[in-house]
Order: structure tokens, then sequence, then C-alpha cells
């Protein structure tokens, strides 16, 4: 699904690819800094429960010094169990919001974007760089194998190398999986703080323009980074 079979046609792409992922690893900045007096206030003032706020902190603290491998497994667990899925216009009134992680964990509710996001943000704040991140729209078969009923959906993406397979961070499906593993999806594009891909595959081309090109991961970002995310 994930992966691409390579041809002389791709080798240009995916030299490209590797130059960026490398740049990118070496030059971006490796965390979003958490100003937790900042984060903490406007949790209040969002009128969220701090308990799950203190736990989210306690996570993060716990994780500094352990393996890539823990980090994505229990922030993927956190958010799953302490969220519980809500469709936006239940919780927003609008049919299609991005909430930041603070947001969601005011409300305790998330639909799929806002898992990602959540889960995103953590992962970046305990020095994951943006080159190994990927939001990623697919859709999602429902029903087993042979259904043919299909969903938008979001999930995460992880690239240990810079051709390497992805694993997959989903409120779906508990356990972190191999992209191959994950044959109910099928990706449209892909997307982080360096801007949008065309598909999800490691080689994927990155498109021009930044994350201009897609406004609500914008708004996102401004708005998170006013909440404490620096």
């Amino acid at each position: 699904m994930y992966k691409s079979h390579s041809h002389p046609r791709q080798h240009r792409g995916l030299i490209l690819s590797i130059i960026l992922f490398v740049v990118a690893s070496i030059l971006a900045p490796f965390s979003y800094g958490l100003n937790w007096d900042k984060l903490r206030q406007n949790f209040r003032a969002l009128s969220g429960n701090e308990q799950i706020l203190n736990e989210w902190n306690t996570l993060l603290s716990g994780l500094n010094e352990t393996t890539i491998e823990v980090k994505l497994q229990k922030v993927n667990q956190f958010f799953n169990r302490k969220l519980s899925y809500t469709e936006d216009i239940e919780l927003w009134g609008q049919s299609d919001y991005w909430a930041t992680p603070l947001e969601s964990l005011s409300k305790g509710k998330a639909d799929c974007e806002d898992y990602v996001i959540a889960k995103y943000f953590s992962l970046r704040s305990l020095n994951i760089p943006d080159a190994q991140l990927r939001l990623v729209y697919v859709k999602a078969r429902i029903g087993g194998p042979n259904s043919s009923v299909t969903q938008a959906h979001m999930v995460l993406a992880f690239y240990p190398t810079a051709d390497g397979e992805p694993v997959i961070l989903d409120n779906l499906i508990t356990d972190i999986r191999p992209a191959s593993r994950r044959a109910d999806l099928s990706p449209i594009f892909s997307f982080n703080g360096l801007g949008i891909f065309a598909g999800s595959a490691s080689n994927a081309t990155l498109g021009p323009g930044g994350t201009s090109r897609l406004s609500r991961w914008q708004d996102l970002l401004e708005r998170a980074k006013k909440e404490g995310f620096e």
C-alpha cells in the first residue's frame, strides 16, 4: 500500500526525498518546546480537568530518555485511551474542525484528525523530527477485507529511515503496525510541518508552498503556538 516499487523514473524523486529527510533532520527544530505555565493557563481557560493535563505532562517527562519505539507506543496508547471519539459537529458545532492537543484534552474527546494532531505534537516535543512524521489522509475500508464501504480518515505515520516503510499510529486499531499490514487504508496525501507530500510513500515528492497550501493545518499551527507549543 504505502511502499512503492522503484524504477528509473523514481530515482530522482527518491534522491531528493533522502536529501530533504537528512537536511530537515539536521536543520529543523527537533522539538516543539512546551511552555507548561502557558499551556496550563490556557487549559484552565478552556475549563479542562487538570488531572489529564498532569497525566500528559508526566507521560512526556517520563519518555524523554526512552527509545523511539517506546515513545510511539506510549503516546499512541495514551490518546487512544484518554480521548473518546466524537464527531466535530457534536463537539464543536462544525463539520470539520482541527483541534489543538490542548482543546482535545480539555474536552476529553476527539475525532480522527484530533487524535493524530495530539500524537504528532507529543512526539515532536519528544525530539522526533518532522522528517520522520507525517499526518496521512486516507480512505479507510470499514467492515472487513471484502467490504466496499470506505470513509475519510487520518492516521500518523512514522518513518524510521528516509527510504523505509512507515509504521502507522491509529485510533481505529490500537497496536502500531507497518503500513504493509494496513491494507484497509488507501493513502491520498500526507503532510507535516515541512509541507504537503504527493502521497505517503517515503519517496513522495514534497510540493511547493510549504504548509500554506493547507489552511486548516496552518491555522492549527498558529493556534497551538499561542497556547504554548513554541
